[in-house]
């Protein structure tokens, strides 16, 4: 018996459809290995994979990720958007108010009473997007709090 291997990005890619180019290889492994990262770190991680690729054909690599599945589109008000490679939880995010510094945040354990809304006007519910928000530890500790 032998040990199941994840299956490559490429793999990914295929399984949900979408063409294998070197540019959507660079950019789903870059998301995965960065924290919500914008899309100019993004173009640049991809950039020194595979070479030049214009900021559209990052945006619209973007796009095709997203609709996927394969990638998390947030964006904090008063920020740009980030993207993530955590998906298919129910997580949320922490931002500072002072850097813009982001982090994960898991949903409460055991039933997610985050979706359950006080009234859900007929809707059904499958996600909450909930952002926290205060100064991260550095920018704490620099006011003086």
């Amino acid at each position: 018996m032998t040990a199941s291997t994840p299956p490559t990005t490429a793999e990914e890619l295929r399984g949900v459809g979408l063409r294998v180019t070197a540019a959507r290889v660079a950019l789903l492994e870059a998301v995965r290995v960065g924290d919500h990262l914008g899309v100019e770190a993004l173009a640049a991680g991809v950039r020194e994979r595979v070479g030049h690729i214009s900021l559209q054909a990052v945006y619209e690599a973007l796009h095709a990720l997203t609709a996927a599945g394969l990638v998390r589109r947030i964006e904090p008000p008063g920020s740009p958007a980030l993207y993530e490679g955590r998906v298919g939880d129910n997580h949320h995010h922490l931002v500072c108010r002072t850097c813009g510094a982001v982090a994960d945040v898991d949903c409460a354990v055991g039933h997610a009473p985050c979706l359950t809304a006080s009234n859900d006007h007929g809707f059904a519910i499958d996600e909450a997007e909930v952002i926290y928000w205060g100064l991260c530890p550095d920018c704490s500790n620099a006011h003086g709090s």
